[in-house]
């Protein structure tokens, strides 16, 4: 594959992807509408350059801009009503999502609320979803992932932390869609190997939960598969030569191609992680990769032939579920990812609580094998004393 040539995708969204394609973003901006666009964006990367790039390209088509940033690693309620309120305030007309998870996300809540009057938490993807008729429609939304891991630049579904419940929960409206989403690989060159090994490990566990998954979706299979095998190849150089441009391309096109995979769903992994990040605000991305191991442990009777094609997928050495977990904790010592979540601060104390949390959220419902509270506290607690 060709990495370096532009390529324009229609599906599921509108896509323009390619090295050096963000000096696009101005015209994106206006074609969708925007005459004022806010840029949502996580105070971690408020003050990178990718931000003056785009506001100086948003300037250059004549789009006058400001940036809210207050959003935290694990998006928060209050912030989401933050941002409605900047967005207003400021009198824009669409919302430029830029960064990685935490930032699309947070982005993603403001877009569904910034309009209208309706609560953040009507929008709760486990409810109906709110009746839109008569209402102002969802302002115009372009997104510019600038990490390769979450995959959340083609859907409206975000994670966001219920702080009156300590608990992170999904939100999302299908009539939210973004009118386009830019995948530039240049913007990731100057990730920090360390978080380009822990948003790698986002990506590829989404391909992997989302091909566990049982239910029939041959569509979201193929292109789960066609994901794991690019991350497998491609994470371990990204993260060893920082500039291959090459190996950054196949990652933000893997972590995209996992991101359209997980629409058929996820499994307890994300469940599990979702709440201890509610609860340690530890890296999403760091806790997926260390709870995997255990997590494939747990699914591995239920996998059947799956666990043959991912590990296949994966150039391991065995076509089986050991084999595939041989190959993802083989890949996990490369990438130097610690071996337990104590190592980042949670503690066992926490487990039960965590578990009965989990066990309510959505990914927990398509895992491949049913789990009760008392088996997600024991996956849980030898993810935080032994670890793989």
């Amino acid at each position: 594959m060709n990495f370096r040539d532009p390529a324009d995708w229609t599906f599921p969204v509108p896509i323009a992807y390619g090295p050096g394609r963000l000096g696009e973003i101005g015209a994106a901006c206006t074609r969708a509408g925007m005459s004022r666009p806010l840029v949502v964006t996580d105070r971690g990367s408020a003050a990178l350059p990718f931000i003056a790039t785009i506001r100086r390209a948003l300037a250059a088509s004549g789009l006058s801009s400001e940036v809210f940033s207050a959003i935290s690693p694990n998006p928060r309620d209050t912030e989401i009503a933050a941002g409605r309120e900047a967005y207003r305030a400021g009198g824009h007309d669409g919302i430029l999502a830029v960064g990685g998870g935490s930032g699309l996300d947070g982005a993603k809540a403001v877009c569904l609320t910034a309009a209208n009057e309706i609560d953040l938490w009507s929008f709760d993807f486990d409810l109906p979803a709110p009746d839109m008729t008569g209402q102002p429609p969802f302002p115009p939304l372009v997104t510019v992932p600038t990490t390769s891991g979450t995959g959340a630049e083609t859907e409206s579904t975000a994670m966001i932390t219920h702080t009156g419940r300590g608990m992170k929960l999904c939100v999302w409206h299908p009539q939210l869609k973004p009118a386009l989403c830019l995948l530039d690989p240049e913007v990731t060159l100057a990730l920090p190997r360390n978080l380009t090994a822990w948003t790698g490990c986002d990506a590829l566990t989404h391909a992997i939960e989302a091909y566990s998954v049982p239910a029939f979706h041959p569509m979201c299979d193929g292109i789960a598969l066609e994901a794991l095998g690019m991350i497998a190849r491609a994470l371990p150089r990204a993260v060893a030569a920082p500039d291959d441009i090459d190996a950054r391309a196949a990652m933000m096109v893997g972590s995209c191609l996992a991101g359209v995979s997980f629409l058929k769903g996820l499994g307890l992994v994300h469940a599990i992680s979702h709440m201890v990040g509610a609860e340690f605000d530890t890296h999403h991305g760091l806790t997926n990769a260390i709870l995997l191991p255990g997590v494939l442990d747990f699914n591995g009777p239920s996998l059947g032939d799956k666990a043959a094609a991912m590990a296949r997928a994966m150039g391991a050495e065995e076509a089986s579920a050991p084999g595939l977990r041989k190959a993802v904790a083989g890949l996990l010592d490369r990438l130097e990812i610690p071996r337990t979540l104590a190592e980042i601060g949670v503690t066992e104390d926490r487990a039960e609580a965590i578990a009965a949390k989990a066990i309510r959220d959505v990914a927990a419902s398509t895992n491949p094998r049913p789990a009760t509270v008392a088996e997600i506290g024991t996956i849980l607690r030898t993810a935080i004393t032994s670890g793989r």
